[in-house]
């Protein structure tokens, strides 16, 4: 598929130019229609065809090996969840945490990968801080952190200034000194391949509502197949177990004991869709083009931007007199782009769909 013809089949763009893809992904007709189909059959056929349950629990399945093919993993090592917030939370709960523990993240996460460890300090879990600059992280400050830390917090791509963090190098830094690491790698999916065997972390999380131009409500969590059996979700249910009848039931094997009970299997059909879209397309185009539409907007920009010169990522930030304003004057006239709290400022996204037109339609409303 061309970058062509993945926007044409994108309804958000025949209406407006969308460059806000790092906050929500415009999905494509084929995922929303991918949807809608297993809907109708789930609740119209299903039930007296294969059945309601089997015709989900074949979904998850099926959904669960898509996704472990896509981050070069084994499926036992996939869970299926809603949101990126909600597999680092799993994950949060999950570890048999004692007083005097730490966490370590950096300044620069999502209130996904903030607010699970301020929730544990009740428990007499520490928080430590790594502090960046511009989006940058300084290894010996790195190193500190985790030399007193249980477990380390991080992004792949950093939400507000879209910079690429070196994952593989800080994990072996980590792993040197016993500490585990969970990445945020939700601004990765469907902008940049990912093989989480390479990065070697004990937790990736993300979900398909952004980059891979999915629907909400599909999640995935990837646990290590060897640190999950030493872990107990704080939620348990008919989906985390291995027979749910038994009496005496056993945690499901590897990261499946994190799934818990009924939920709808739609937006997993949907995921799986957006996933065989974005391969389709591929991800050298991928790369390629993004890199070439951040750096026309970076150049335009020129002294406004905060995100760095050079390609990282498809995140563009930079500032404005009053981003709230802006965002809501560019909108007037047909232009997507979203305000950040920290730095204060405005983001724009592009993505495989976006055009140089695009580019130069939000420089000359600036």
């Amino acid at each position: 598929m061309t970058p062509e013809e993945l926007r044409a089949d994108i309804p958000v763009c025949q209406e407006g130019i969308y460059l806000n893809t790092g906050a929500s992904g415009p999905a494509t007709q084929r995922v929303v229609d991918a949807v809608s189909e297993f809907v109708a059959y789930h609740e119209t056929e299903a039930p007296i065809g294969e059945g309601a349950y089997p015709a989900a629990f074949g979904a998850f399945d099926d959904a669960r090996e898509t996704v472990a093919e896509f981050l070069g993993a084994e499926s036992e090592e996939i869970a299926l969840t809603e949101s990126t917030a909600d597999g680092i939370s799993r994950v949060a709960a999950s570890i048999d945490w004692e007083a005097g523990d730490t966490v370590a993240r950096t300044d620069l996460e999502h209130s996904a990968g903030v607010l699970p460890w301020w929730n544990l300090q009740e428990q007499g879990v520490g928080v430590r801080i790594v502090p960046t600059e511009s989006g940058c992280l300084d290894m010996d400050a790195i190193e500190e952190a985790v030399a007193e830390a249980e477990l380390f917090c991080l992004s792949s791509i950093t939400w507000n200034y879209g910079t690429q963090l070196p994952i593989s190098e800080i994990v072996d830094l980590a792993h040197d000194h016993d500490c585990m690491v969970l990445v945020d790698a939700v601004q990765s999916f469907g902008q940049k391949p990912i093989d989480v065997t390479e990065w070697g972390a004990e937790f990736v999380v993300g979900a398909g509502h952004k980059w891979l131009l999915g629907p909400w409500g599909a999640g995935m969590l990837y646990v290590d197949g060897d640190v999950a059996e030493e872990l107990r979700p704080a939620q348990v249910s008919y989906r985390s177990v291995e027979a749910p009848d038994a009496a005496e039931p056993a945690l499901g094997p590897g990261a499946t004991r994190f799934e818990v009970g009924t939920t709808s299997p739609a937006t997993y059909v949907g995921l799986e869709q957006a996933i065989e879209t974005i391969e389709s397309v591929g991800f050298d185009t991928i790369q390629t083009r993004i890199e070439g539409l951040s750096d026309r907007l970076k150049q335009g920009l020129g002294d406004r931007l905060l995100s760095p010169a050079g390609y990282e990522s498809g995140l563009v930030t930079f500032e404005a007199d009053d981003p709230e304003a802006s965002v809501e004057r560019l909108a007037d006239q047909d232009i997507y782009v979203r305000t950040l709290p920290y730095p204060e400022a405005v983001r724009a996204s592009t993505h495989v769909f976006n055009t140089e037109a695009d580019v130069d339609a939000l420089l000359d409303a600036l």
